[in-house]
């Protein structure tokens, strides 16, 4: 089939949600990507994070692969092994509590929006943020603090309040007595990498401890290393009461979890709630090799110094370059604010062969695989400079 012919098939037979890159890709390797005319492109923007450990890491092929030989599907009424490795690796990394397994980010806030309201008997409004992004299902559609997805889609589930993110003034004039929990991410990536003060996670951790409130925080896109830490919530000393995971879990393979402290993990009883193909053999397989590969590979401290030279490299472009108005972020996960429009940079950078992304129209993301070297980040970053000279 030729590349107009796969074009013709989309426009003709799938709906036309998303914005198409005109790009049809065959292959992928570690940071690389080969499109249908065998062009190799850098991509340091893997699946919105999904590639925490690039393009079919061999482990992560090897585990799936052994998998589908022997099992592919359980209905979740039975037990199975490769569930109950995966459910006690991640709280073992974690903290003391217990896993509901489900397929997607959505799905997962979807989860934790449901327990905090069977947890709150009668309380039901959660507090999120304005640049916040939970999903796209009605009730995480409704956490979410931006107004561009929603519209269209009223009238949304109500019972969330949308605040200023960092504000915590704003948090406690939001809060009434039917106030159940607080939402959000710790770094916003589709609000444009917006990063949480410290002093603002710590505040929120009391007030939720002072009036039994669940800390929910939305690790889909932070989670499995990509700020040099397993967890986000890690870099600010404090526990979560729920925590939502998904994109990099399953090293391409969709799987997603809430994982809830274990005191008060039994709220949802049998019935309350389910996912059909949540936590297959085959998607747990792929889970933990991806936890183990991180481990194994050291990419955590590996993240964190190649974060580090990647960042430097960032404020080093920003000096010669006015254009950039700030770089922010943490570990592997950097924003670079323009004063211009991002989308005609990030089609440059993809005719170059570097593919990069841009959100809240001047913010362009990048976010590489933990295992990127030194030498690709200076090929991304000397595309990056030539492209912005241009502009």
């Amino acid at each position: 089939m030729k590349k107009e012919d796969i074009f013709d098939n989309y426009k003709d037979y799938i709906m036309p949600t998303y914005t198409k890159v005109p790009l049809v890709f065959t292959k992928g390797k570690g940071s690389y990507l080969w499109d249908i005319h065998a062009k190799k492109y850098l991509d340091f923007f893997p699946g919105w994070g999904v590639g925490n450990l690039g393009h079919c890491h061999p482990k992560v092929m090897q585990a799936v692969r052994d998998q589908v030989s022997k099992l592919i599907f359980i209905a979740n009424n039975y037990y199975h092994l490769p569930q109950a490795k995966l459910a006690k690796e991640i709280i073992y990394r974690s903290f003391p509590g217990k896993v509901f397994f489900c397929n997607s980010g959505a799905e997962a806030n979807e989860a934790a929006i449901k327990f905090s309201r069977k947890f709150g008997r009668g309380r039901y409004e959660i507090i999120t943020f304005e640049d916040s992004f939970h999903g796209r299902t009605l009730a995480a559609l409704a956490a979410t603090g931006q107004k561009k997805y929603q519209v269209g889609f009223e009238p949304l589930p109500e019972g969330f309040k949308t605040v200023k993110f960092n504000d915590i003034e704003a948090v406690k004039n939001a809060l009434s007595d039917k106030t159940v929990g607080i939402m959000l991410e710790l770094i916003q990536g589709e609000g444009g990498v917006n990063v949480a003060d410290k002093d603002f996670v710590l505040e929120l951790r009391k007030i939720c401890d002072e009036k039994n409130l669940l800390l929910i925080i939305d690790e889909v896109q932070t989670g499995l290393g990509r700020t040099g830490k397993l967890f986000c919530y890690q870099h600010y000393g404090i526990t979560p009461d729920i925590i939502t995971l998904a994109k990099a879990l399953g090293g391409g393979l969709p799987i997603a979890t809430m994982v809830v402290k274990k005191e008060i993990a039994d709220t949802l009883s049998p019935g309350m709630h389910a996912s059909t193909f949540g936590g297959s053999p085959l998607v747990c397989r792929a889970a933990l090799a991806v936890l183990k590969t991180i481990q194994k590979e050291k990419l955590l401290s590996y993240a964190v110094k190649m974060g580090d030279y990647l960042f430097g490299k960032l404020d080093t472009l920003k000096e010669k370059y006015p254009l950039i108005k700030e770089v922010r972020g943490k570990g592997l996960m950097a924003g670079i604010e323009l004063n211009i429009e991002g989308k005609p940079i990030v089609e440059k950078c993809i005719e170059k062969g570097l593919l990069i992304n841009c959100t809240h129209d001047k913010v362009l993301r990048l976010m590489p695989a933990l295992n990127i070297t030194k030498g690709q980040i200076n090929k991304a970053l000397s595309v990056l400079e030539e492209v912005l000279k241009g502009a």
